[in-house]
C-alpha cells in the first residue's frame, strides 16, 4: 500500500474515532457566566443582547456524535494523505476532533473557549519540542516559532485596530494554527493564513447576503481552520509556483 494512502486511512480512523467524542468535549467546556451588576459601581454593566447558546445544549444536538465523527474522518484523511508519515502528521491529525468542536462552538456562539485552546497549546508545544528531539530538525522548530509570531502577531494587530470585528479567541487560535503551519514552512503558513482571511471575507459576505449569518457577528474561527487545511494541502505547491521554491 502506498505510504501516503496508509497515512490517509490511519488519519481517517484516528480522527474519526476522536470525532465521535466531540459532544463530550463540548459538554466539558465551562459555561459562560453572565456579568453581574454591582450597584456601587455606578453605571450597570451591559449584558450581551443575545446570550450565547449553552455549551451543554450544543453537546446535546441530535446526531452530533456521528456527524462529528464523519467530518473529522474526512479532515483526518485529507490531512493524513497530504502530510504523509512525517512528524507533522502528529501535529495535526490527533487535533482534528478538537478543531471540529471549536468550529462548531464558534459557529453557534461566536466564542472560541480558552478551556480548549489553552490545552491544545500545551500539547502542541510539547509535540513541537519532542519533534525537535526526535528529528533534530531545528529549522522546523524555528519555523514553528516564527509561524506563531507571524500569524498570532497579525491577529493581535487586527484585534487592536478593530476589536469589535475580531474576538480575542481568534487571536489565540491564530497562534495555535501558526505553530502547526509554521512547522511545515512558509508556503503552508502564509497560504493557510491568507486563505483563512479571504474565506472569512468572501464566504462571510455571501452567507450574510443569504441571511445565514449576521455580518456583524460572523464567526471567524471556522474560516481560519478551513484556511489552515487549504494551506496544508496546497500551500507548498502554490508557494513554489509563485516563488520557485
Amino acid at each position: 500500500m502506498d505510504s501516503d494512502l496508509a497515512a490517509a486511512l490511519v488519519g481517517a480512523v484516528i480522527a474519526g474515532l476522536g470525532g465521535w467524542f466531540v459532544p463530550r468535549l463540548i459538554g466539558r467546556i465551562p459555561e459562560v457566566e453572565p456579568p453581574e451588576h454591582d450597584p456601587e459601581a455606578g453605571e450597570p454593566t451591559r449584558e450581551p443582547e443575545d446570550p450565547p447558546e449553552p455549551f451543554g445544549d450544543i453537546a446535546a444536538l441530535p446526531g452530533l456524535a456521528w456527524r462529528g465523527a464523519a467530518v473529522a474522518a474526512v479532515a483526518g484523511a485529507v490531512l493524513g494523505g497530504s502530510l504523509g508519515w512525517h512528524w507533522s502528521w502528529l501535529l495535526w491529525v490527533p487535533f482534528v476532533p478538537a478543531y471540529v468542536a471549536l468550529a462548531l462552538v464558534d459557529w453557534r456562539t461566536r466564542l472560541l473557549p480558552t478551556f480548549v485552546i489553552a490545552r491544545l497549546y500545551v500539547v502542541l508545544v510539547a509535540l513541537v519540542l519532542v519533534g525537535w528531539a526526535v528529528t533534530r530538525d531545528t529549522g522546523a522548530v524555528v519555523h514553528a516559532a516564527l509561524g506563531w509570531l507571524v500569524y498570532g502577531g497579525l491577529f493581535v494587530v487586527l484585534w487592536f485596530i478593530y476589536p469589535r470585528g475580531l474576538g480575542y479567541g481568534d487571536v489565540r487560535l491564530s497562534g495555535l494554527l501558526g505553530l502547526g503551519l509554521g512547522w511545515l514552512g512558509w508556503g503552508p503558513l502564509l497560504i493557510g493564513m491568507y486563505a483563512g482571511l479571504i474565506l472569512g471575507g468572501v464566504l462571510g459576505l455571501v452567507l450574510s447576503l443569504l441571511h445565514v449569518v449576521d455580518r456583524r457577528n460572523n464567526p471567524f474561527g471556522p474560516y481560519m481552520l478551513l484556511g489552515a487545511l487549504v494551506g496544508i494541502v496546497w500551500g507548498q505547491s502554490v508557494w513554489s509556483g509563485l516563488y520557485g521554491g
